[in-house]
């Protein structure tokens, strides 16, 4: 993990578990995000990976403990509260407003920074732009007529208007064409050498683990294992259940 068990955790969840009525979503699950690190939560539909980051949010009651900083995140720390401390969750459904350019859309990811000026959200606004050119030339288009690729690009880049320390993304290679999929994680790289934090939920383990530095694999509600991820990609039991045939 080059060094990266020497840094503080960023973001610690411990013990979390969601329940829907009497139905255990979520049990004891156990997981650490260090600043400047990649961690991705890989395992089949239904394991419980979008309730997880729905917990993280405060969009979903839990319990459990779950720290930012060291600080508790407790239920009255509401999703508002949660953005203005630097946590952001591009969802699976991407969530764009489908009748505003992409600009605006863009704009509207800043919202949690009106207080400051518009200069740095102007500064922030060319770095997404550099990193999602697409993005760029499609600046005065309607959300709703962009491809679903320049979509979850647009997603990612209105998540980064709010200068996130935590990027939560759900799901961002969902639906989406081979080709599109490895320019979305050769994104998700770029993104990680800006020091941004970032939790990986995917269907598509060989890709994610493939640019993360940790991986845990969510299963029916529990995390069944962990460990770097050229570790899980080199288990067997991961191989031949997420990555297709075993490795070798």
């Amino acid at each position: 993990m080059s060094g990266m068990e020497h840094k503080q955790p960023l973001l610690e969840v411990r013990d979390l578990a969601v329940a829907y009525g009497k139905v255990e979503a979520l049990q004891g699950a156990n997981l650490t995000l260090r600043e400047g690190e990649l961690v991705t939560v890989i395992g089949p539909n239904g394991a419980g990976k979008t309730t997880l980051l729905s917990a993280l949010m405060g969009l979903l009651p839990a319990r459990g403990e779950v720290l930012l900083d060291g600080q508790p995140l407790n239920a009255d720390v509401d999703v508002e509260a949660r953005v203005g401390r630097g946590m952001i969750l591009v969802p699976e459904k991407r969530e764009l407003f489908a009748e505003m350019s992409v600009e605006d859309n863009l704009r509207l990811g800043a919202f949690s920074r009106r207080g400051e000026g518009a200069a740095a959200r102007e500064a922030t606004m060319a770095d997404v732009y550099d990193l999602f050119p697409r993005l760029k030339e499609r600046r005065g288009q309607e959300a709703g007529t962009l491809s679903g690729g320049e979509r979850q690009m647009l997603a990612m880049g209105r998540a980064l208007m709010a200068k996130p320390r935590v990027l939560m993304l759900d799901e961002p290679s969902l639906g989406l064409a081979p080709l599109i999929i490895r320019e979305i994680f050769r994104i998700v790289s770029e993104l990680k050498k800006t020091g941004v934090s970032i939790l990986l939920v995917e269907q598509n383990a060989r890709a994610a683990l493939k640019v993360a530095d940790y991986g845990y694999v969510l299963e029916t509600g529990h995390v069944a294992l962990e460990g770097p991820s050229a570790d899980l990609a080199a288990d067997e039991r991961v191989a031949a259940t997420y990555l297709g045939g075993k490795k070798g």
